[in-house]
């Protein structure tokens, strides 16, 4: 359905390539430059998705901000447990750096379970000094522990989520590791000498104090962040472009600050 459903840009251009022997998929539209890319990793809790089911959300984004776009298909549980996609998505982005991305030319960006992935990735890639020039994170999943205080307080107004079954769903793909793991949850990452991050959440969704704590600790750690929580929305609404003003919005606010990044 989201391949078939939702709204993709005018003159919107996909191609099939190979990152880091993975499937991935480039997306462009009114692309200005080749130099720059936005390395998207994909939401579905780890065990669904595909760059198919985002490469819409990310033509919008690509035609705002004039930037091309790269989704890597990354290997889901119960078939590949943690760590094969946090694998992936590091060999995906040292693939990029390989063909001749410079960091300080890649964004990388992701929602809910991607948007943990990314936030892990961010971790390694700072110890390395290869952090990229900017991230955003839209509904972060970031800590497996599941400690977060909106799992229930916000229960009931949660319409995405499957609420009483996200611990069968972290078990599917943690498969006996340690979810305090900082490459499954990020919370408990550390970030030496990050860029810039943005957050996007709903404050009605039950991921939302996996953001709140996950921007106080990387503001504890020195890192400018932007964190902007929603009213009333859904779960990752920034997919439902072109036909929810408030993801067109969203989407709007994603792409200012991308350039902004490029223009520091």
């Amino acid at each position: 359905m989201a391949r078939l459903g939702f709204h993709t840009p005018p003159l919107s251009l996909f191609l099939e390539d190979t990152l880091a022997d993975r499937p991935a998929l480039w997306v462009s539209s009114g692309v200005k430059s080749r130099e720059k890319v936005i390395y998207y990793i994909h939401g579905g809790g780890y065990i669904v998705g595909s760059p198919d089911t985002h490469k819409n959300m990310l033509a919008a984004l690509s035609r705002l901000c004039g930037m091309q776009a790269c989704l890597i298909d990354y290997r889901l549980a119960p078939e590949h447990a943690f760590p094969a996609a946090i694998d992936d998505v590091l060999a995906g982005y040292l693939a990029l750096l390989e063909r001749g991305y410079a960091p300080e030319n890649i964004v990388i960006g992701g929602d809910s379970a991607g948007g943990g992935a990314v936030l892990a990735l961010l971790s390694e890639l700072c110890k390395r000094g290869i952090a990229p020039r900017g991230v955003f994170a839209l509904s972060p999943w970031t800590d497996l522990m599941l400690s977060g205080e909106t799992l229930r307080s916000n229960a009931k107004t949660e319409v995405m989520l499957p609420t009483e079954r996200i611990g069968e769903l972290r078990d599917m793909y943690l498969q006996g590791a340690d979810p305090a793991d900082p490459r499954a949850s990020p919370l408990y990452a550390d970030f030496p000498a990050c860029p810039p991050v943005l957050f996007q959440a709903s404050d009605s969704e039950i991921l939302l104090d996996d953001t709140r704590r996950m921007v106080a600790v990387l503001e504890a750690q020195g890192t400018d962040v932007e964190c902007y929580i929603w009213s009333d929305l859904p779960h990752v609404w920034q997919i439902f472009h072109g036909w929810l003003p408030d993801a067109d919005l969203a989407l709007l606010q994603v792409a200012q600050f991308i350039k902004a990044r490029f223009r520091t």
